[in-house]
């Protein structure tokens, strides 16, 4: 049933079918109807997790120190009188409240109408509350960190019954300087209060808010470039400026680049970055000056570990002989470099469009994203077709089940390897395979297999 269709008339309807659904999918069953993709994605996350749907909300709360914490270093309390300006009066009228959660799905804010915060506090929904998918269940709030995309969520498609009489939209907003999931900003009510355009709404300012952020990134660009240009021009050979998060400020004696991407430990001193080789960085106001050593001949990364256990934080890690780096991955890049680490012998701009994006034309999208992905791996992939260098061991680590790779990707060959069939499967039947335990994130497959 899709609900985005449904008047707000319809809802009560609407939420009869779904305690419907939701009882037969659950007894194993086949339901009168089957329940949207991505909330039978997540009950199925649900199931192989043996969450008991019959399970309390409650989670325990923050201390108020940790809770104040967290808002201090997140960057949504810079934009939270845009998230409370463009939703709180409306959730308010319409007998609704206003939730920003951090990264984890841990309530940070809340505001709205009284009478439903009251209410909310029965399920938990309050400051400092846990509201992932683990924690809670089927939710918007989990579902769209877990999807890392705008989800709506009413009544039974909640997977814990004590959520039936709810309903939610929630959106991710994303940090447009590194792509880094920030958190998630959410509408939620008793279910008498849906309507099919809450989402689009949530949307929006979720949208705002991240065209606010983007804006004051400029700035600070801008800011920094006046600070490189009296220090680049007393340097001979090359160099650049950039911010914290790698951003280009200014540039001399190389070829420009709208970003030098950095590692999570990134510190002034001689550093490795395989883009550039061996650096010499130095702090500066809002950013590090960069020089480059004089350019010798490139040192080969020998392994490279491709991790997609976790499921919405992805990386990649380089390791050779002057050194380790490691990158995180937006959705895209950790689709496009899953792909190539499963077909040793490369890939096509247009086999890779069809991977991908299930459209061998978009060969154009695909050679942009490339070009990008060899920004920070140029030392480590290869072009004509597209591969990993035959002299680089790659390792992929992926979720403990298939069904949990790159929850959020709709790209043909990542749902293949969700399913079980084609060849994007064999990354966890490859020779080689092997099972180990990450710290904090239990058991997970991981596949080892050379690109030569």
């Amino acid at each position: 049933m899709d609900i985005s269709r449904l008047s707000a008339a319809d809802a009560a309807h609407a939420a009869h079918v779904l305690h419907q659904v939701h009882a037969a999918t659950l007894a194993g069953r086949r339901p009168p109807v089957p329940p949207r993709a991505v909330i039978d994605a997540s009950w199925q996350r649900m199931l192989r997790l043996g969450l008991d749907p019959d399970r309390s909300t409650s989670s325990v709360l923050l201390q108020r120190d940790e809770l104040e914490h967290r808002r201090r270093s997140s960057v949504l309390g810079e934009v939270m009188h845009t998230l409370s300006g463009g939703l709180t009066a409306i959730a308010d009228a319409s007998l609704q409240i206003m939730v920003v959660t951090d990264c984890q799905g841990r309530v940070l804010w809340r505001e709205g109408n009284a009478g439903v915060l009251r209410q909310a506090a029965t399920i938990c929904l309050e400051e400092g509350a846990a509201w992932s998918e683990d924690s809670t269940g089927t939710n918007a709030i989990g579902t769209a960190l877990a999807a890392r995309r705008p989800v709506q969520v009413h009544s039974a498609e909640h997977f814990v019954h004590t959520l039936h009489n709810w309903t939610c939209a929630a959106a991710p907003v994303q940090d447009p300087r590194d792509g880094r999931l920030l958190g998630i900003v959410d509408v939620s009510g008793p279910a008498s209060s849906f309507h099919p355009a809450t989402l689009a709404l949530v949307r929006s300012v979720a949208q705002l808010a991240e065209a606010e952020l983007r804006e004051r990134h400029l700035r600070q660009i801008e800011r920094l470039r006046s600070v490189a240009a009296p220090i680049l021009c007393r340097i001979g050979g090359r160099a650049l400026v950039v911010d914290v998060h790698g951003w280009t400020a200014a540039v001399t004696g190389m070829a420009p680049a709208d970003r030098l991407p950095l590692p999570k430990s990134f510190h002034a001193g001689r550093v490795w970055l395989p883009s550039l080789g061996v650096c010499t960085v130095e702090p500066l106001p809002g950013g590090w000056l960069v020089r480059p050593d004089e350019p010798r001949p490139a040192e080969s990364a020998g392994r490279v570990v491709l991790d997609l256990s976790r499921a919405r934080r992805w990386s990649i890690a380089v390791h050779g002989p002057a050194g380790s780096w490691t990158q995180e991955l937006s959705p895209r890049h950790a689709e496009l470099l899953y792909v190539l680490a499963v077909h040793p012998q490369g890939r096509t701009a247009t086999e890779l469009a069809g991977d991908v994006f299930g459209d061998p034309t978009r060969t154009v999208t695909v050679r942009a994203e490339m070009s990008r992905v060899r920004r920070y791996l140029s030392g480590v992939l290869a072009h004509r077709p597209y591969r990993f260098s035959d002299e680089v061991e790659v390792e992929v680590v992926c979720p403990a089940h298939p069904a949990d790779l790159l929850p959020h990707s709709s790209a043909p060959a990542v749902a293949e390897a969700r399913a079980g069939t084609g060849t994007e499967a064999g990354a966890w039947t490859r020779t080689g395979t092997e099972t180990r335990t990450g710290a904090g994130t239990g058991t997970e497959a991981g596949a080892r297999g050379g690109s030569g």
